[in-house]
């Protein structure tokens, strides 16, 4: 524990507290989001699970829409950092492709994908939340696309090959939805390898 120089604890400045404050409650959304759902996510029980008073969580986030839309765009941040941070380990040479891909198989089978589609589902028939949920999802959509653009090496002004990676990541967000249900990890596996070899493929003959 810090202390000041006469031996007490040093006091933490209010800015750093409210911020610490945030965080606890933002990932105790997600974690209700993975475990209950949309629908069973509630202010109550996420300000029970952060530690936090209903009164301080009630001032930084007055409803539920606007609690879980900061909390899955504070863990897409969080995710991106990670994606980033794999992207600078991932090998080069012939065994690269697979492994962008692993590494983006790895982000759409993660609790911050769950909780993001848990927000889509509910967004369909909520207008509120949709205004809100939208441009986040567009952000991130084109980000994890610029993101794998760059890892590929891919030259998306060549005919096909925007479509090449955007099939790319429909593929791989598609395998990750079936996950929410059963884990499908084997048959996964086989997919991905089979689509890296066909996606080294197509990227050999573009170039």
């Amino acid at each position: 524990m810090t202390t000041s120089t006469a031996g007490r604890p040093a006091r933490v400045p209010q800015e750093e507290r409210t911020r610490a404050m945030r965080a606890r409650l933002l990932e105790a959304t997600v974690e209700c989001l993975v475990e209950r759902g949309f629908s069973g996510t509630s202010t109550t029980l996420v300000s029970q699970r952060a530690g936090v008073s209903r009164g301080a969580q009630l001032h930084h986030f007055p409803t539920k829409n606007d609690l879980v839309v900061a909390a899955v765009e504070h863990l897409t941040e969080k995710r991106g950092a990670e994606l980033a941070a794999a992207a600078r380990d991932l090998p080069r040479g012939r065994r690269r492709t697979r492994a962008v891909l692993q590494m983006l198989d790895d982000h759409f089978t993660s609790p911050v994908f769950t909780a993001a589609l848990e927000l889509w589902v509910a967004a369909r028939t909520d207008a509120q939340l949709l205004t809100a949920v939208g441009p986040l999802e567009l952000r991130v959509g084109r980000e994890i696309h610029r993101l794998t653009v760059e890892l590929l090496g891919a030259d998306e002004s060549r005919p096909g090959v925007r479509e090449l990676v955007q099939a790319t990541l429909d593929l791989v967000r598609g395998l990750g939805l079936a996950n929410t249900i059963t884990d499908d990890r084997r048959r996964r596996t086989k997919i991905l390898d089979q689509w890296a070899t066909t996606l080294d493929l197509a990227l050999q003959e573009d170039t």
